[in-house]
C-alpha cells in the first residue's frame, strides 16, 4: 500500500523568518508506519518547496498514492483542507486523512466544512495512525470505522467521533525515520546550518489558559534520554544537522531526565558538534540556577522564556505562575551563562492601549534580553481561553490565527495601531542591539550568533515577509490607518462545532456547582465539629499555628 504524506504550503511571516524548519511529524509518523512493515512512504513538503496546488496536483497524480495524510495547526486548516480535496480530484480512489492538534478538537468544524475528508486523527497520532493503516490495507476501512478508537468521520448527516485511543505509553516505541525528509532543505539562517525539532517529553502538566499542548497529549511523559540522544546523534552524523531545537513545551519539567539528557550529549562529545535551543518557565530557571552552565557546557545556546506579558495582572490571566520582577532576574542568570535567552511578550489584550506597549518596550530594554519577541493575543479556539473570551471574538478566518495578525481588537486600539506599535517595539529594540551589542559583546560565538539573527530579521524585512507586512500593506506609521489585513469575514463557526461547545460549556458548569456544593458541605461539617468538639481542658480545638480555619474537603 502507498501512502503519501503532504505538508500544506502556509506561511504567516513569523517563525519561519529564522528558516525552514523540517516537519517532524512526519518523521515520527513514518518511522511508527514502518514498524509495522509499511514500507511505501512519500512525503511532499509543499511549504518548504513553495509548492503550486496544480504542481501538488501533478506530483500527487503521479505518484498515485492508496492513502493521502496531511496535518494542521489553526492558521494552516484551510491549506490543510485543500491538499486533500486536490487529491479528491486526482487520487479519487485514496483514503484522504487529516491529523494534528486543530483537527482533533475542531473535528466537527472541520468535517462541516470540508466533506471531502474521510477521516480525523485524533490525538497523538503513531499508533492511531498505525491502526487506521492496518485497516484500509486489510480492507477493513470503512465498514470497521467505528471499531478504530481515536478517529472522527462523517456517516449520513451525523459526525462520529470513535472513543478516545489510550497516549503511547512505551516510549521506547517513538523511533522516527528521519530518512523521509530532503535535509539539504532545512537551514536555520543564524547558524546557517541544518535544523531538527526532535522531542524529549510529551505533554505538559501546567494547564495555561491560552495553550493546548496539555489538552492535547493529555498525560505528562518524559523518553529515555539515551533514546534521544541516539536520535540527535544520528541527526548529526547521518544528516548533516548542527543545530537541534526540542519541540517540548517545557523539557526542563523533569529535571532528573533533562539533567541525565545534558549528561549524554557531553558523554558522546556531541556539544563540539550540534547546539540546541528550548522554550521554558522562568520559575525552571530560577530552580536550576546552579546547573545553567552545566547546560550550557551540552549545547544549550539559545533559551526562549514565556515572560508572556508586561502587566502582572496579565499574567494572572493566562494561569502563569511567575512574577514580572522574576523575569528580570532569569534573564540575568542565563546571559551571566553565556545562553543567549529570548524574551517572549504577549501584546492586544482587550485592556491594551500604546501605554501599555511603551511599557513592554521599557521592559524588555530594561532587562536586557539578547532577543525580544512580541507575539499577538491569539487565544486558540479550542482552549478554555477561547471560551471565555468568544463573545469578544470578531474573526473566526482561522488562517490568519498566527500571532502576527491581531485577531482581538483592543478597547482602546484599532487593529492598524496595535501593529503599528509593535513594529515600533522591534524597530527601536533591534536597532540599538545592533549598534550598540551584537558586533561587541560575548564571545566570538555569541556574537557571530546574534548577527546571524539580526540577518535574519533585516533579510525577512526586506522581503516584506516579516509579520506578513507586505500582503497587509504596513510601510510605517503613516500607513497604519490603512492596514488591511484581508480577512475572510464569512468564515463562522460551524453549527455541529458550537452545539460541541454549549454542551461542554454545560457539563463545565455543572461539575463547577457540584464541586462549590460539595466545599460548602465541607465547610458545614468542619464548623459543626470544632462546635461540638473541644479539648479535655475544655479548650477550643485549634489548627496548626493557631489558627481557626479547617481546611477545605476536596
Amino acid at each position: 500500500m502507498r501512502i503519501l504524506f503532504v505538508h500544506p504550503n502556509y506561511r504567516s511571516g513569523g517563525a519561519e523568518i529564522a528558516g525552514t524548519w523540517p516537519p517532524a511529524w512526519v518523521a515520527y509518523l513514518t518511522g511508527h508506519l514502518r514498524q509495522a512493515g509499511f514500507d511505501d512512504i512519500h512525503f511532499i513538503d509543499a511549504m518548504t518547496d513553495e509548492m503550486t496546488d496544480v504542481d501538488l496536483a501533478r506530483r500527487m497524480e503521479a505518484l498515485a498514492p492508496d492513502v493521502v495524510g496531511v496535518t494542521a495547526i489553526t492558521p494552516s486548516i484551510y491549506r490543510a483542507e485543500d491538499v486533500l480535496k486536490i487529491a479528491r480530484d486526482v487520487v479519487p480512489n485514496a483514503v484522504r486523512v487529516m491529523g494534528g492538534v486543530h483537527a482533533t478538537f475542531m473535528y466537527k468544524q472541520v468535517l462541516s466544512e470540508a466533506p471531502w475528508i474521510d477521516v480525523i486523527v485524533r490525538g497523538e497520532g503513531e499508533e492511531i495512525c498505525t491502526e487506521l493503516m492496518l485497516a484500509i490495507e486489510d480492507g477493513r476501512f470503512p465498514a470497521d470505522r467505528h471499531k478504530i478508537k481515536g478517529i472522527a468521520f462523517t456517516e449520513g448527516d451525523q459526525i462520529v467521533a470513535t472513543e478516545a485511543a489510550s497516549t503511547v505509553k512505551d516510549l521506547s516505541k517513538i523511533r522516527p525515520d528521519w530518512t523521509v525528509l530532503d535535509w539539504a532543505k532545512y537551514i536555520y539562517i543564524p547558524l546557517g546550518t541544518r535544523v531538527a525539532i526532535p522531542n524529549l517529553a510529551r505533554g505538559c502538566p501546567f494547564t495555561c489558559s491560552f495553550c493546548s499542548q496539555w489538552k492535547f497529549w493529555r498525560d505528562y511523559r518524559v523518553r529515555e534520554p539515551k533514546d534521544v540522544v541516539d536520535e540527535i546523534e544520528d541527526l548529526v552524523e547521518n544528516h548533516g544537522v548542527g543545530f537541534f531545537i526540542l519541540a517540548d513545551e517545557e523539557p526542563t519539567i523533569n529535571k532528573k531526565k533533562f539533567v541525565a539528557f545534558c549528561q549524554e550529549l557531553i558523554d558522546r562529545g556531541l556539544p563540539k558538534r550540534v547546539k540546541w535551543g528550548i522554550n521554558t518557565r522562568v520559575t525552571d530557571i530560577y530552580r536550576d540556577k546552579d546547573l545553567l552552565k552545566f547546560y550550557r557546557k551540552a549545547g544549550l545556546v539559545h533559551v526562549s522564556l514565556g515572560t508572556e506579558a508586561a502587566a502582572q495582572m496579565k499574567l494572572d490571566i493566562f494561569n502563569k505562575e511567575t512574577k514580572v520582577e522574576e523575569n528580570k532576574t532569569a534573564i540575568r542568570l542565563l546571559r551571566e551563562a553565556d545562553i543567549l535567552v529570548e524574551a517572549q511578550f504577549i501584546v492586544g489584550l482587550d485592556n491594551e492601549t500604546p501605554e501599555t506597549l511603551e511599557e513592554t518596550y521599557r521592559m524588555a530594554w530594561d532587562w536586557q534580553p539578547d532577543l525580544a519577541n512580541w507575539s499577538m493575543y491569539t487565544p486558540w479556539p479550542f482552549t478554555p481561553l477561547f471560551q471565555e473570551l468568544k463573545d469578544q471574538v470578531e474573526i473566526y478566518d482561522f488562517s490568519k490565527y498566527n500571532f502576527v495578525t491581531p485577531i482581538m481588537k483592543p478597547a482602546a486600539m484599532e487593529r492598524g495601531e496595535l501593529l503599528d506599535g509593535v513594529m515600533n517595539n522591534y524597530r527601536r529594540f533591534y536597532s540599538k542591539k545592533a549598534l550598540f551589542h551584537y558586533p561587541w559583546r560575548g564571545t566570538g560565538f555569541r556574537r557571530r550568533y546574534l548577527l546571524g539573527c539580526l540577518y535574519a530579521f533585516l533579510k525577512a524585512g526586506f522581503q516584506r515577509t516579516f509579520y506578513d507586512l507586505g500582503k497587509a500593506g504596513y510601510w510605517g506609521p503613516q500607513t497604519k490607518g490603512s492596514v488591511d489585513f484581508h480577512f475572510d469575514e464569512s468564515r463562522q463557526i460551524a453549527e455541529a462545532q458550537m452545539a460541541d461547545w454549549e454542551a461542554a460549556a454545560d457539563k463545565a458548569a455543572r461539575a463547577a456547582e457540584r464541586r462549590e456544593a460539595l466545599r460548602a458541605q465541607g465547610k458545614e461539617r468542619a464548623v459543626l465539629r470544632n462546635q461540638s468538639f473541644r479539648m479535655p481542658n475544655g479548650a477550643e480545638v485549634r489548627a496548626c499555628g493557631g489558627g481557626d480555619q479547617q481546611m477545605e474537603d476536596v
